[in-house]
């Protein structure tokens, strides 16, 4: 499921949350028009796991690549050996929420975060939206990093932290609904699902592919429980905020 819209209006300008779709925006750039230092990019400012475990260690991991042969292009598997880092590896669990691995990795997060950050915004006001996205990130990336130590491979996204605007989203606004769009092959379905169902499908589908690679049968290279970490601190921040001065009163909702 897609979703297109929610039902909540905004009463502020969430300049905070068009903040980090820039910085985002920015970093992906830079990332695009730096070819040749891509890799470095993501290598320098991802979060490796094993360097948080072992700041000395050489991390390695295989990689496919597409090379050039005289029968024409192979992809063969190389391995990979990280430089050493140039600033401490706990700060990473900053600077890897801000780098994306592609187009569709970098417009997934950005349209939900443009869907969603904006309510949460007005709840929490700027400050509490600002301590809410950069503390769900880093507890994001804890989550990884407890679920896979050792691991030598660089952890990018914004994915755990707008994991925790939804958890904070799906508690603050529990009678929400969002208009969202299922593209079934050729045909394409619009429906008004209730938040809390849309956002609780995505939490389950997250655990089932979290729980999938405690037992070994994951295959892609997602950090699900970063995501399964970000929602659940978002909740619970967005509970412990919201009775603070700095949350706000819930506005009325449209009708779709």
């Amino acid at each position: 499921m897609i979703p297109l819209r929610d039902s909540i209006p905004s009463r502020t300008i969430p300049f905070v949350n068009y903040a980090m779709i820039a910085i985002c925006s920015l970093a992906f750039m830079v990332q695009l028009s730096a070819t040749d230092q891509s890799d470095r990019i993501v290598e320098q400012f991802g979060m490796v796991p094993l360097r948080l475990s072992d700041p000395s260690a050489t991390p390695e991991f295989q990689q496919q690549v597409l090379i050039e042969t005289p029968y024409g292009r192979e992809v063969q598997t190389v391995t990979r050996t990280l430089a050493a880092p140039e600033f401490m590896p706990a700060l990473t669990l900053i600077t890897c929420m801000f780098l994306h691995g592609g187009w569709m990795h970098f417009i997934g997060n950005m349209w939900f975060l443009y869907i969603f950050g904006d309510n949460v915004e007005d709840r929490l006001g700027h400050f509490g939206y600002l301590l809410l996205y950069l503390g769900t990130g880093v507890a994001a990336g804890l989550s990884h990093y407890v679920s896979a130590r050792y691991s030598p491979i660089p952890t990018i996204g914004a994915s755990g932290a707008i994991a925790g605007v939804m958890g904070a989203y799906a508690l603050l606004y529990p009678h929400a609904r969002v208009l969202a769009v299922l593209p079934l092959f050729v045909f394409i379905q619009t429906f008004v699902v209730p938040a809390p169902v849309f956002l609780g499908i995505w939490f389950v589908m997250q655990m089932f592919s979290g729980l999938s690679t405690i037992t070994g049968e994951a295959t892609t290279g997602v950090a699900w429980w970063a995501h399964i970490g970000g929602f659940v601190v978002g909740a619970a921040f967005a509970l412990m905020i919201g009775k603070t001065p700095l949350s706000r009163d819930a506005v009325v909702e449209h009708r779709f």
